[in-house]
């Protein structure tokens, strides 16, 4: 497949072409319509446009909930490469032969997707592991379908397309870092170093150990982790004829949950580095064998120190594990957020739990680059009326990729941009809510999220500097109290001198001076209309002898008739146009 998209440049640009005009590619996606059509699209046009759109499904920030919908659809299974095309490959990259470096390598690939294909290997010590190793001419076919898209976005400008929903230049600025990322295998290896070493057995939590010997730009080895994803276990009925079976089932569920949750936001909270897309794929569920029970089933909890008189005694305290391990693997599409804005979105999170709107509006802006003029009255009225629905709601209710998108239109509405990780975060929460909700119905991660989100800002704060600035603002009032007297002693100096201005500013006032000039201008042009029209008429009244005289006070009427027609015209166009403004508002509602 690959090899046969990659002949030229030229070659390749026409077929893009092509099946862009045939699904009404543009058009499309520029207004967010027909998601299923520009999804073939994509499907046809191969892995580069697969790989944007599975990218996008992530992004809430950049396309619609629709599209994001169709998005999670797309199929990128493509046959896999027969075994000389992946010997020579990992020959090429690796600069070894498979012989030299695996005691065992199954020929056939167990899965292939449109970047790679995925086979089953021993190690030379019998260590199981999972050997990914991507398609040839993938980086070459990638390369060229960004440089094209770069020089037809860059075009697009010029076409006149009406009103869009999405902006493509950001749009394709974003895949583009994204893309090379997820095609990268040396940082795939380097996140999954770092997830092992940040997480892997944080309680009944296990992740694959990453072999960065044996990786390459192409080429990454894992530890085979065996499990189902968590999906089966999701579905799985519970016994309806046995009530201790399916009592025992719901607590198993209830536990995995829990840990899932609690891992998740350790994640976010305490490391800032997370999986931005744990859908029910990359998480696996083991349940393990009475051999493996004896090796893996206690925890080392945190020391415990105590004293007995003068005498101090550490210890560690060992917990018994369930018989059960909850996997993350799949480490291609990572976040990372900077510890300022963990400390903001633990801010949100009290905050959405007090329902206080004010609040959660003031955790929002200092998370948002401010792209102009910012009216903070009008955005926490906006804000206000959008999340009250929302926090009268149940969170189950809560379609969260439809909100994500909904509070960006609005911050972008008010000239606020979110971070794009702040995105992918909401985004990945909302993909574990769903699959929590599944498990255990009553658990909700917003409130497990309370007392973590707490306990983040208690552990962050710094009594010391929080003593020190209150201690220097209570100096500088009563400095400023102090100064009063003769502060006010110069302003009534400055009124009875006549020097003093005081300034007011009105919530909407640059509407407010738009609508006081249009009357204005409106006043001015009724003025010289009657103006024309008295002149006009004194003209033809007094012309009967004078032909010229006469014509010119017709072309006065004339004249004025026209300003007339061509204002009422404007005015009625101006007033259609605020009614399917204000409908089309009403219609995203």
């Amino acid at each position: 497949m690959v090899e046969e998209t990659v002949a030229s440049p030229g070659k390749r640009l026409r077929r893009i072409m092509r099946i862009m005009r045939e699904y009404h590619f543009l058009s499309n996606f520029y207004h967010q319509k027909n998601p299923e059509e520009v999804c073939q699209a994509l499907e046809e046009l191969g892995p580069t446009f697969i790989k944007m759109g599975q990218i996008l499904s992530t992004r809430s920030d950049l396309v619609s909930p629709e599209y994001i919908k169709a998005f999670r659809k797309l199929q990128d299974d493509v046959p896999a490469d027969d075994f000389a095309s992946v010997k020579a490959t990992f020959e090429t990259e690796t600069g070894k032969k498979i012989s030299e470096v695996f005691k065992s390598f199954d020929e056939k690939a167990f899965a292939s997707a449109s970047i790679g294909q995925v086979h089953h290997a021993e190690l030379k010590d019998g260590t199981p592991v999972v050997v990914k190793i991507q398609h040839p001419d993938v980086t070459k076919l990638v390369d060229t379908d960004l440089t094209l898209l770069k020089r037809a976005v860059e075009l697009l400008k010029y076409v006149p397309t009406g009103i869009t929903v999405v902006d493509p230049v950001k749009i394709f600025n974003a895949l583009s870092s994204s893309l090379k990322s997820e095609i990268d295998t040396i940082q795939e290896a380097k996140n999954g170093i770092e997830f092992y070493r940040l997480n892997n057995r944080q309680s009944i939590i296990r992740v694959p150990k990453v072999y960065f010997e044996y990786c390459a730009p192409k080429i990454l080895v894992n530890e085979f982790m065996p499990g189902k994803s968590i999906k089966h276990l999701a579905n799985e009925p519970l016994d309806k004829e046995d009530p201790k079976r399916a009592k025992a089932q719901q607590t198993i569920r209830h536990e995995i949950a829990q840990a899932l949750v609690k891992n998740f936001l350790k994640q976010v909270f305490v490391d800032h580095f997370f999986q931005a897309d744990p859908h029910p794929g990359n998480i696996l569920i083991h349940k393990l064998t009475k051999s493996e029970s004896q090796d893996d089933q206690f925890e080392v909890s945190k020391k415990v120190e105590k004293q007995v008189g003068n005498t101090n005694f550490s210890y560690q305290k060992e917990v018994a594990l369930p018989s059960y391990r909850v996997i993350w693997i799949d480490f291609g599409m990572m976040g990372r957020i900077s510890p300022s804005t963990a400390d903001g979105i633990a801010k949100i999170v009290l905050a959405i739990n007090s329902q206080d709107i004010h609040e959660i509006g003031q955790s929002i802006i200092p998370m948002c680059d401010q792209v102009g003029p910012l009216d903070e009255q009008k955005f926490y009225r906006d804000l206000g009326r959008f999340l009250r629905p929302y926090l009268n709601a149940g969170l189950a209710d809560i379609n969260f990729t439809k909100m994500l998108y909904q509070i960006v239109q609005l911050c972008q509405n008010n000239n606020l941009q979110i971070d794009s990780q702040v995105t992918m975060l909401v985004r990945a929460f909302g993909i574990l809510e769903t699959i929590i909700a599944k498990l255990d119905p009553s658990l909700s991660m917003l409130e497990v999220a309370r007392p973590f989100g707490q306990q983040y800002l208690k552990q962050h704060f710094n009594f010391r500097t929080q003593l020190d600035n209150s201690l220097w603002s209570s100096y500088r009032a009563v400095k400023a109290i102090t100064q009063m007297p003769g502060k006010l002693n110069t302003f009534f100096d400055a009124v009875g001198g006549g020097d003093a201005r005081i300034n007011f500013h009105y919530s909407d006032q640059d509407q407010l001076l738009k609508w006081v000039s249009r009357i204005v201008n409106r006043i001015i042009v009724a003025i010289i209309l009657a103006a024309i029209i008295v002149g006009s008429s004194l003209l033809v009244e007094g012309s009967s002898d004078h032909p010229h005289i006469y014509r010119l006070g017709v072309l006065g009427y004339s004249l004025a008739i026209i300003i007339i027609v061509a204002m009422a015209i404007s005015e009625l166009l101006q007033r259609y146009r605020k009614h399917r403004r204000r409908k089309k508002e009403y219609g995203k509602k």
